[in-house]
């Protein structure tokens, strides 16, 4: 049960609450005696710790990545969105780097190919969600490349290399260069030492 008060109130000057108008006076002289209204957030803090308060919450401070002097209120922002020199991700390679950095890295990255495994073509990173999302891997004429390049290398995709059967007198010759590499380097250390 809520016990409600008939009691008149008035605004204290200093701190513009609303106090009993009997406690008015006594309020007036603690009040004016021990607390200071924050110029900025206009909070009523204790006297002593005015500087502190002032210091600890709206101070300028900079950013430790970049060095840059902001409210601290929006330090946390800049940091996560805004400073350059906080770290991102490429979006081709996933390297971290400075977000200052990612444009130019990217331009270089997304050039980067890749082999599509369904129709054998080289593609761009860049061109690769794209390349994706219509390659049906049939291998066509048409390069999606943005060079459009139509050459018959590119469309057949990478050669295939056939293994090579060694004879036994390559090998035997192989074998014996070998040896007679690593017997003339052993002389010449020797001599060496």
């Amino acid at each position: 049960m809520a016990v409600v008060s008939d009691q008149a109130t008035s605004i204290c000057s200093h701190c513009d609450r609303a106090i009993p108008s009997t406690n008015l006076d006594l309020h007036f002289a603690h009040c004016s005696r021990n607390l200071e209204k924050c110029k900025i957030c206009e909070d009523m803090v204790p006297r002593k710790f005015a500087e502190e308060h002032f210091l600890s919450t709206h101070a300028p401070v900079a950013c430790s990545l970049c060095s840059e002097t902001m409210e601290r209120e929006i330090l946390a922002v800049h940091r996560g969105e805004n400073c350059p020199k906080r770290i991102v991700t490429c979006e081709y390679c996933e390297f971290p780097l400075p977000a200052i950095d990612l444009f130019e890295h990217q331009e270089v990255c997304g050039n980067r190919t890749e082999l599509c495994h369904l129709c054998s073509r080289y593609i761009r990173l860049r061109e690769r969600d794209v390349h994706e999302s219509r390659c049906n891997g049939i291998i066509s004429n048409v390069a999606e490349s943005s060079r459009n390049t139509h050459t018959a290398e590119r469309d057949r995709g990478p050669p295939i290399r056939q293994p090579q059967e060694f004879s036994k007198k390559r090998l035997l010759f192989t074998i014996a260069i070998t040896g007679i590499a690593v017997l003339l380097g052993s002389l010449l250390f020797q001599r060496k030492v």
